[in-house]
């Protein structure tokens, strides 16, 4: 009664197989959906046609009153037969839209329908398979909690011959990964103290992400100490503050170091040490115009041949050798000039000066005295 009705009132539009033609939802049932697309009877969406995933229930696509766009599938006029496809239009505008993005490079986003073995499945008009090596830069293990989440993605391969249609959200993140890292470089200048990451350890240093690039801290820049191994001093993951020593832009090498932004030994020296001071110290190095001693940790001050001993000696390795403890005496002092000068000689002196002068107080009462005997050599002291 219906259709003879629409027949009489109004004018019906021809259709043809695989013709697209808008229309208003009538009815919806379980697995298919009623349309009327002003014909002379309704057209009858199946389930399997309403989208490119798969559907529970066709209430889930359209709903009663809903205007949506068709294509005909299959038209018998005999049979009152009218198959339409909601799939076969969003396919079709889908695909053009698709590969005018990937001729583009352009990035799209799509929520995630489903996890499946393998990867993600998004609805793009058709369905789009995102691998789950592109899915993140680095590996995923459980994917559960992608399902809903919309995801910024790149077309890498199409064909819609094939129904293919492969994506990555790797690439994306790359892209950005690789323009802070260009951003982070033109503003890189030497002298910067940064923030940055330790993201891993090597035997000769640390690698440190400092803005999307990561530059190196050699084992000699991790501490004002002597550092075996980064392990001993540090741990990936860990947050740290580091200088720019040198920019590489070219090749993009970066040199960092770590120990520059704390307080050095030379800034700490003076605190502990003045001049005028006698200190205990290690022989660290023999060299041919005199020897260098640490007088704190990280400090080596010189001991010129001259204030190595009270007599003539032509090479420092004649009454020192490397590792040996010395006490001397800080003769000058200039930090900020990292240079310390010391005297082992006039320790001995003074040491003499004292044993002499405690003896001559002991034998006060001798009709000699020690200054009778030793005089010369009190006054040379003295």
């Amino acid at each position: 009664m219906v259709e003879e009705m629409k027949s009489e009132m109004a004018e019906v539009t021809p259709l043809n197989r695989g013709d697209i033609v808008k229309g208003k939802v009538t009815k919806v049932e379980n697995n298919q959906v009623m349309v009327d697309v002003n014909y002379k009877f309704d057209g009858v969406i199946p389930i399997s046609e309403l989208s490119s995933l798969h559907v529970d229930k066709a209430s889930d696509v359209l709903s009663e009153g809903e205007e949506v766009e068709v294509k005909v599938i299959r038209l018998n006029d005999e049979e009152d037969k009218l198959v339409l496809s909601k799939k076969a239009v969003d396919a079709d505008r889908a695909w053009e839209e698709l590969q005018q993005k990937f001729e583009a490079n352009e990035t799209l986003e799509a929520e995630v329908a489903d996890v499946v073995k393998g990867g993600l499945v998004v609805d793009l008009g058709v369905r789009g398979f995102i691998p789950a090596s592109l899915v993140e830069r680095h590996y995923v293990e459980d994917f559960s909690d992608y399902k809903g989440r919309t995801l910024p993605l790149k077309v890498i391969e199409i064909d819609p011959d094939k129904n293919k249609l492969i994506l990555s959200r790797k690439a994306v993140l790359e892209e950005e990964a690789e323009r802070k890292k260009q951003e982070t470089l033109d503003r890189l200048e030497a002298g910067q103290v940064l923030d940055g990451t330790v993201q891993r350890l090597t035997d000769f240093g640390a690698f440190v992400d400092i803005g999307g690039v990561d530059g190196l801290v050699h084992v000699s820049e991790l501490a004002w100490t002597r550092v075996e191994h980064p392990s001993e001093v540090l741990s990936e993951g860990e947050q740290v503050s580091v200088k720019v020593l040198k920019v590489d832009k070219e090749n993009e090498r970066i040199s960092l170091s770590i120990k520059e932004t704390q307080p050095g030994p030379w800034d700490k020296v003076s605190d502990v040490i003045q001049t005028g001071d006698v200190v205990k110290g290690t022989v660290k190095r023999l060299v041919s115009f005199g020897a260098f001693v640490e007088v704190y940790e990280g400090v080596e001050g010189l001991v010129h041949i001259s204030q190595i001993s009270r007599r003539h000696i032509a090479s420092p390795s004649e009454v020192l050798e490397e590792g040996q403890e010395v006490q001397v005496k800080v003769l000058d002092m200039q930090p900020e000039q990292k240079r310390i000068s010391l005297s082992i000689k006039e320790v001995e002196q003074e040491e003499t000066r004292e044993e002499l002068e405690n003896l001559d107080r002991n034998n006060n009462g001798m009709n000699v005295t020690l200054g009778d005997v030793f005089g010369d050599q009190l006054r040379r002291l003295k």
